[in-house]
C-alpha cells in the first residue's frame, strides 16, 4: 500500500523493536491490548475483542483530567500478522458517533516491525488533528510494552 495523508485523514507511520506476530498480538489480545492503549495519561479500565471478520470491540480509556472515554468498532478485514481493519467511533466528546475506518499494515524486516497506520474520514481537521497527538501518545507506550513483552517471550 502507498499512502499519502488528505485533509481528512490521518497517517502514521512508526517502527517497533518488535516482531510482527507479536504487535498483531498486542493490537488484538484484550489482555494485551488494555495495557497500552490510550494516551500516557490514560489506562484502559475496560476491554472486549471479539476478533473475527463482522465481530466487535470496545474499549474505556480513562484520564484524571477528562474522566472516561469510551471507543468501538467492528472489525471489517483481519490478515493475521499482516492487515487489520475496523471502524472506530467514540461514544462521547466532540466527534461522538463519527465512525471512521482504521487500517493497520504490518511488515517485518529483520525482526522490527514498521506498523502504517491510516484513519479516515475526519470531518475536522482538528479532530483528525487531536487524534494524531493522540494516536502517536498511545503508539509511544506500544513500543515500550512491545519491548517489554519481547523479552518476557524470549525467555
Amino acid at each position: 500500500m502507498t499512502a499519502t495523508q488528505t485533509d481528512d485523514d490521518l497517517l502514521i507511520v512508526r517502527s517497533f523493536d518488535a516482531p510482527a506476530a507479536l504487535i498483531f498480538r498486542l493490537w488484538t489480545d484484550p489482555a494485551h491490548f488494555r495495557r497500552w492503549i490510550g494516551p500516557k495519561e490514560f489506562e484502559c479500565i475496560e476491554t472486549a475483542i471479539d476478533l473475527r471478520v463482522g465481530g466487535a470491540y470496545h474499549a474505556v480509556i480513562r484520564s484524571p483530567g477528562t474522566g472516561d472515554s469510551r471507543f468501538s468498532g467492528v472489525y471489517r478485514e483481519i490478515e493475521p500478522n499482516r492487515r487489520l481493519v475496523f471502524t472506530f467511533a467514540w461514544h462521547e466528546g466532540p466527534a461522538a458517533g463519527v465512525e471512521t475506518l482504521v487500517t493497520i499494515l504490518l511488515e517485518e524486516r529483520d525482526g522490527r516491525t514498521t506498523q502504517t497506520f491510516h484513519q479516515a474520514p475526519f470531518l475536522k481537521a482538528e479532530h483528525r488533528d487531536s487524534h494524531r497527538g493522540g494516536w502517536n501518545s498511545t503508539f509511544d507506550r506500544l513500543a515500550d510494552y512491545a519491548i517489554t513483552q519481547r523479552r518476557q517471550d524470549q525467555r
